[in-house]
């Protein structure tokens, strides 16, 4: 049996120890949410109060010029960049997840439709983080095409001479699990398919090698663990060799090549930089920029590999204490165990009180979400998020044991707790 003496060990034994003390944390909660939200940095809050007080309150307009306004989406792209195995100038922070995904997804669907018009289908999986399906049948309806939902096994089934785009999330919301990036991009390539990529919950996370597995196109999110705070602008990667093919169909003047000329006909922007569209968010990439300096101080210790390693640890740890302390409740597991397959997450499945348990849990400051079944094959969820920059082994150890007591005393079941809100 694993004791909480040896996890207080193995916190005393963590070389990332000492990047929890880079981020606020409130007294008294183990945050296992941070592939939903991330938690604050400490250097946030001073961040976004300079960027209000001094650019904005005192050099007003200036700073477009004087502070690096215009250049920060580029400048915060750079900074993901180096996490998703993208180069510089290839990354722009800018929009919503959801929004650039019908960039990209747009701007494939016209390479296909130029290079191989007689394929009219895009491929994504059937548990996709639903935004994505919601975009790719939009478009769908919109062009006259088909879009075809698929199990993990039946992928390479469905990679026939129809298919257009094959369209995944990196890591899957619901399970944790994780694709093979390389495998299932040269898989599209050989059926003539291009590749798009969501990379929301691994960017940070997990690593990622866009440029080495030859990708298409990749979108991600900036709010869940680069901890840019909630709306945070998410991301947007085109390969080089596509950038300048086609327009994005959102051509906004902050993608014109020269948005200041002010012209009334529209001329793309080279490269990445045409896949903005609007006026930038400022404040909001200030913080996401602030978040992103975490990784920096993460890279003098081991960066993405040394990450990943101690998030493997946490998340088998986390397994192995459910099956061995919360034997005989009912739980199942989501998650792979093989380590190639997992992110950084651990999903567990209930017939019976998924919600009420995760609620019960918050209320004694175990912040974990669920994700409901689809009344088929896909059931409830208990999903706990482990991010290694600031999660520790005791907190594994506490927060089974907190499930533990939550499951043997039923408390999960009192009224209060059954009560499902808005947000889940």
């Amino acid at each position: 049996m694993t004791t909480l003496q040896h996890c207080i060990d193995l916190d005393t034994q963590d070389p990332l120890r000492s990047l929890r003390t880079l981020f606020s944390i409130p007294s008294g909660t183990i945050y296992l949410d941070g592939n939903s939200l991330g938690v604050m940095p400490a250097a946030t809050p001073s961040r976004v109060a300079d960027t209000v007080a001094r650019d904005w309150g005192t050099d007003l307009i200036q700073s477009w010029n004087k502070n690096g306004w215009f250049a920060m989406p580029q400048h915060v792209g750079n900074k993901i960049a180096r996490l998703i195995g993208a180069g510089d100038n290839e990354v722009v922070a800018t929009d919503s997840t959801s929004i650039n995904l019908y960039k990209v997804l747009s701007a494939a669907l016209n390479m296909a439709a130029v290079d191989s018009p007689q394929r009219k289908r895009i491929v994504s999986e059937r548990i996709n983080f639903p935004t994505d399906l919601y975009i790719a049948e939009a478009l769908c309806k919109e062009r006259g095409l088909e879009l075809v939902l698929v199990e993990p096994e039946g992928m390479a089934a469905a990679l026939t001479a129809e298919v257009a785009v094959l369209m995944l999330t990196h890591v899957n919301y619901r399970t944790g699990a994780m694709h093979d990036m390389a495998a299932l991009t040269a898989a599209a390539h050989a059926a003539g398919a291009l590749m798009v990529w969501d990379l929301a919950h691994s960017a940070g996370a997990v690593p990622v090698d866009l440029s080495g597995a030859c990708a298409d196109y990749a979108v991600g999110c900036g709010y869940k663990y680069l901890n840019g705070g909630p709306g945070a602008p998410a991301f947007v990667w085109v390969n080089p060799k596509h950038a300048n093919r086609f327009w994005q169909p959102l051509a906004g003047w902050w993608g014109h090549a020269a948005p200041f000329t002010f012209t009334p006909d529209y001329q793309p922007a080279p490269g990445i930089t045409r896949y903005q569209c609007g006026t930038q968010p400022i404040i909001s990439l200030a913080a996401l920029d602030c978040g992103l300096d975490v990784f920096a101080a993460a890279e003098a210790l081991g960066g993405m590999a040394a990450l990943r390693t101690k998030s493997l640890a946490l998340t088998d740890l986390f397994i192995a204490l459910v099956e061995e302390r919360c034997a005989g409740h009912g739980l199942g597991l989501a998650t792979p165990r093989a380590h190639a397959e997992r992110g950084s997450q651990v999903c567990l499945t209930r017939d019976e009180g998924a919600y009420a348990i995760v609620q019960a849990l918050i209320a004694r400051g175990v912040v974990g979400d669920y994700r409901a079944g689809d009344g088929g094959n896909h059931k409830d969820i208990l999903r706990f998020g482990f991010t290694p920059l600031y999660i520790g082994f005791e907190e594994v150890w506490q927060a089974v044991e907190h499930l533990k007591q939550v499951l043997e005393s039923g408390e999960w079941q009192r009224p209060e707790f059954n009560r499902q809100h808005a947000v889940t």
